[in-house]
C-alpha cells in the first residue's frame, strides 16, 4: 500500500474512566520558509497560535489527529516544524496526508516523539480508522481499492463498540461549487462500506477549510476550520473567508455519542490577501 508502510501499528491511548478528548487540527500548509505565506497569511504563525490558544484554555486532549495538507511545499523542513512544534504539547499525534502533502516525505520527517504513524487508534469504547485519501499530483481525492479493503478489514476485526473513520477530502457535497468536485471520487464505495458496518458513528476531514455538521442515517459527519486560511461557504468560485483560524474538540462518549465545538483564534489579527483566486 502506497506510503502507508506502517499500516498495522496500532496506537492504544488509556484513558481511564475519562470521556476521550480529541483535537481535530487541518490544514496548516506549512512551508520551507519560516515566514511562508498562503494568500498573504503567514502560516506558521497562525498554527502556533492553535495551539497556544489549547494550553490556554487547558483542553487537555488525550490525542491530536492532524487530517492533511501538514505541508504546502512538501518539504522536509516544514514537517520538521511541525513534529517540533507539536511535541512541544506532549500529546500523541496522528497524521494522514492530503492533496498538498508528499505521504512519504512524511513518513520521514514526520518523527517527533509523540508523532505516531499508526491508522488505528483504541481509544475508550472507540477505534478511529485513519485513511489516505490523496492522489499524487491531484486535488480530489480517492481511497482506491486498497484503503477501502484496508478499512472493510480494520472493521471485521475491530472490538471497540464504536467508530470514527478520518479522511482528508470531503466524502459528500458541501454545496460550494468549486470545491465539491474537488472531494472523494469513489464516495459511493466508501459510504457502502460505512453503511454495513454496525458500530460506525463519526466521519472526520479536512480539505475544505470551513465547518460542515451533518448526518449520514447514524453517522456524524464533521469537517473543521484550518489551521490557516479560510474558505467561504457556499460560494461558487474560489473565495478565501474572513474567518478566524480554528480547531476542533471532539469528546466520545460512552454511549456512542459525540460532543463537538469549534474554536477560533479571534483575539489575533490575520491578513489575507482576498483578491488571490486560487491556492
Amino acid at each position: 500500500m502506497t506510503g502507508w508502510e506502517k499500516e498495522q501499528e496500532e496506537l492504544t491511548i488509556d484513558v481511564g474512566e475519562r470521556t476521550p478528548k480529541i483535537i481535530q487540527l487541518t490544514d496548516p500548509h506549512l512551508f520551507k520558509e519560516e515566514k511562508g505565506c498562503l494568500l498573504g497569511l503567514d502560516t506558521r504563525k497562525s498554527l502556533k497560535a492553535v495551539l497556544e490558544d489549547i494550553v490556554a484554555k487547558a483542553i487537555k486532549p488525550d490525542l491530536i489527529l492532524a487530517t492533511g495538507d501538514i505541508s504546502q511545499d512538501q518539504s522536509p523542513e516544514s514537517y520538521k516544524y511541525f513534529s517540533e512544534v507539536m511535541d512541544e504539547l506532549e500529546i500523541p499525534v496522528c497524521w494522514i496526508p492530503g492533496n498538498h502533502d508528499d505521504v512519504h516525505q512524511m513518513a520521514k520527517s514526520l518523527n517527533g516523539k509523540n508523532i505516531s504513524s499508526a491508522k488505528k487508534v483504541n481509544i475508550g469504547q472507540w477505534q478511529i480508522i485513519l485513511l489516505d485519501s490523496a492522489l499524487p499530483g491531484q486535488v480530489y481525492g480517492r481511497l482506491g481499492r486498497e484503503q477501502r479493503n484496508y478499512l472493510s478489514k480494520a472493521i471485521k476485526s475491530q472490538q471497540a463498540a464504536y467508530l470514527l473513520t478520518v479522511l482528508h477530502h470531503h466524502p459528500v457535497d458541501i454545496q460550494c461549487q468549486w470545491l465539491d468536485p474537488l472531494g472523494l471520487e469513489d464516495a459511493d464505495e466508501f459510504f457502502e462500506i460505512l453503511d454495513g458496518c454496525s458500530s460506525i458513528r463519526g466521519l472526520l476531514w479536512g480539505h475544505i477549510h470551513q465547518m460542515y455538521d451533518q448526518y449520514h442515517g447514524k453517522i456524524r459527519m464533521l469537517a473543521t476550520p484550518s489551521s490557516s486560511v479560510q474558505f467561504r461557504p457556499l460560494s461558487k468560485e474560489f473565495s478565501a473567508d474572513t474567518e478566524s483560524p480554528g480547531y476542533r474538540i471532539l469528546e466520545l462518549t460512552d454511549d456512542g455519542k459525540i460532543e463537538t465545538q469549534v474554536n477560533r483564534i479571534d483575539h489575533i489579527k490575520f491578513t489575507v490577501d482576498y483578491s488571490v483566486k486560487g491556492y
